[in-house]
């Protein structure tokens, strides 16, 4: 019968960086809710440092929205989502909104209609 191999000499579990993005990127989404009909699904990337993830968002949000509201509850769901899928600590998510998306202006953005 053979020893059991203690917790320090099993190795250790590492998660790229891309794995922990598209963690983020779902968790923004789940965060958002409905996205707007002509808005992109958001985008993350993130940095690896030590254990520590800092995230950055970049999403479309239908106007109007309370924009402070929604941005708060992306950072918030994605701190969470990392932290408990990778297993790593969020010191910093940064949510940067690309674009506002108005029902009432869809396809003439940048020009005036009668």
């Amino acid at each position: 019968m053979t020893e059991p191999v203690g917790p320090a000499d099993r190795g250790a579990t590492v998660v790229a960086d891309r794995v922990v993005a598209k963690i983020a990127a779902q968790a923004a989404r789940e965060a958002v809710g409905t996205l707007p009909e002509d808005g992109r699904a958001p985008h993350a990337s993130v940095t690896v440092r030590q254990g520590a993830a800092r995230v950055r968002v970049s999403l479309d949000l239908p106007y109007p929205t309370p924009i402070g509201d929604r941005c708060a509850a992306v950072r918030q769901r994605v701190a969470e989502r990392v932290r408990t899928l990778a297993g790593m600590t969020v010191p910093e998510v940064s949510v940067l909104v690309e674009r506002l998306h108005s029902p009432y202006t869809r396809g003439t953005v940048g020009r005036r209609t009668r």
